[in-house]
């Protein structure tokens, strides 16, 4: 995930730019804390320009130093409303700290004195409903709290009042990134929680993870073993199994997984474990493996799985659901993709880095959101690409993916997939995506039986894959993703409808052309 680039936003008056906000920012950035604006635009003497909407979504705290004139300024009063519009998203806990410099809390509460006399000069100049929001939210500060600078002799000295200032700061954004951690695992507690209940019952030894690219079966089994870990005697994470065993082989990577279990070097040179000791001592060990990405049963079998010790338990991820299934998984279920609520917030977390597009940018989110169809990978590329970008970019790419392939990111995933079938099965889904999409199974293996035997073998293929769908009613594709089903077969039925993942369509429209 990206770096915030501002933690801290500051909005103030003309009145303190020079004295009180900029010692503020200095402080903050002594230790380390990015604000925006910095002090080398506080300290240029220019008027401040009306802030982008986007630096107040990058911030994870909005401190707000309250002068005399800081109603005076619509850029002030602007961004004020647009950092209580944040504060109040249940979803998105941003922090706003006031500090009442020089004046009485009660008179932001009620808008009173000079602010009166503010708010009363942007009358004639701004519409009704902008400015009663402006009031609204001003009126909301004034309940908040945070530092009253009086600035009479028996006060304290402002430094004091910066030092605490910065010290709340740190607390704030210490809390704020131990939470961060979970930010990519947006929308799949639900999941996680379905895995830990099958994966807990004594009956269940291995458990298999499938889904098409990109729909967070890695990130899923990650969470997962992350949570019991501490239960076994032993544990280990081999990631991208499939990629390991090209580089190094079976063998290699099987001494590599015993080697980690055992604690011990473990030098096996046989196809199978082979060693009594070595089993002997496996069967000892109460472990937890995750196998990540395999994509043939030979590998699940090499890597000794029966031989773990009583209660252990494996968690497999692979693409193709006959692969776990010939692979000896006790349960599979099928990782799909996200709701789209849970989109919106996943793609926010990294276009944004809060959980809910700025006003100004939710239509075009949730235009990006709709393209993906949920499929984590595709939104957080789109996200982390848009991160900071304008509005014209915004429409642009939008624009872009209307008409065209997958980001190239997305594309070399959702290939990779693709290139693993045979010259069959690549024949029959780029048939399927380019001519039969919504077509019923009876018609489709009716007409492509005419060039193709083995049609409906290849269909299967190409489901257990997750290229390709199946639903029993036209145009259930959207209220059937659900975040995990069961590892029962899809029916093949005659009159259930193919379907496939938009960027699938695409991406094989785009292999054909």
């Amino acid at each position: 995930m990206q770096k915030l680039k501002h933690r801290v936003f500051l909005s103030l008056g003309e009145d303190t730019r020079l004295n009180f906000s900029n010692h503020l920012v200095k402080g903050l950035e002594k230790v380390g804390i990015n604000v925006f604006p910095d002090n080398e635009t506080l300290g240029k003497g220019e008027k401040l320009l009306p802030t982008n909407v986007r630096a107040i979504s990058a911030s994870n705290l909005s401190i707000l130093v309250l002068s005399k004139y800081y109603a005076s300024s619509k850029s002030c009063l602007r961004d004020l409303s647009d950092i209580m519009d944040r504060k109040r998203e249940p979803t998105d806990k941003h922090i706003v700290l006031p500090v009442f410099y020089h004046v009485d809390p009660s008179n932001v509460r009620n808008i009173s004195e000079s602010f009166k006399t503010s708010f009363e000069e942007h009358e004639s100049k701004e519409p009704a409903d902008i400015l009663q929001r402006w009031k609204s939210a001003f009126a909301e500060v004034g309940k908040l709290k945070g530092w009253h600078i009086e600035g009479g002799k028996r006060d304290r000295s402002e430094t004091e009042y910066i030092k605490d200032v910065i010290e709340y700061v740190i607390e704030k954004l210490d809390n704020i990134k131990s939470r961060s951690a979970s930010e990519e695992l947006v929308g799949i507690d639900y999941q996680k929680e379905t895995i830990l209940k099958l994966i807990k019952q004594k009956d269940r030894r291995v458990l298999g993870l499938h889904g098409m690219g990109g729909q967070d079966k890695t990130t899923l089994a990650e969470a997962v073993f992350n949570e019991i870990s501490s239960e076994f005697e032993s544990r280990w994470f081999l990631q991208n199994v499939r990629e390991k065993i090209e580089k190094q082989g079976k063998e290699s990577l099987r001494n590599e997984l015993f080697s980690k279990l055992l604690n011990s070097d473990v030098d096996i040179g046989t196809p199978s474990v082979g060693s009594t000791l070595t089993q002997d001592r496996l069967k000892k060990k109460k472990v937890l493996v995750v196998l990540d990405d395999v994509d043939k049963s030979d590998q699940i079998d090499c890597m000794g799985i029966g031989d773990f010790g009583y209660g252990s338990k494996i968690i497999i991820t692979s693409r193709d659901r006959q692969v776990l299934k010939s692979g000896g998984a006790d349960t599979i279920l099928e990782v799909k993709g996200l709701n789209k609520n849970n989109s919106l917030q996943l793609f926010s977390t990294f276009a944004f880095k809060q959980l809910k597009p700025p006003i100004h940018f939710q239509n075009l989110s949730r235009r990006f959101v709709k393209y993906t169809q949920g499929n984590p990978l595709a939104l957080r590329v789109l996200g982390s690409d848009l991160y900071e970008r304008n509005i014209d970019y915004w429409n642009g790419k939008v624009e872009m993916l209307k008409d065209g392939p997958p980001d190239e990111q997305i594309l070399e995933v959702l290939k990779s997939s693709y290139n693993g079938l045979s010259e069959l099965e690549k024949n029959i889904f780029l048939d399927i995506v380019c001519l039969f999409k919504g077509e019923t199974i009876g018609k489709t293996k009716f007409i492509l039986s005419n060039s193709y035997k083995g049609v409906e073998c290849g269909i299967i293929k190409l489901v257990d894959k997750c290229l390709i769908s199946v639903s029993s009613i036209h145009g259930m594709v959207e209220e059937m993703r659900i975040d995990i089903i069961s590892q029962e077969s899809k029916s093949l039925g005659e009159h259930s409808r193919l379907w496939c993942h938009d960027m699938l369509e695409e991406m094989g429209k785009d292999i054909v052309s």
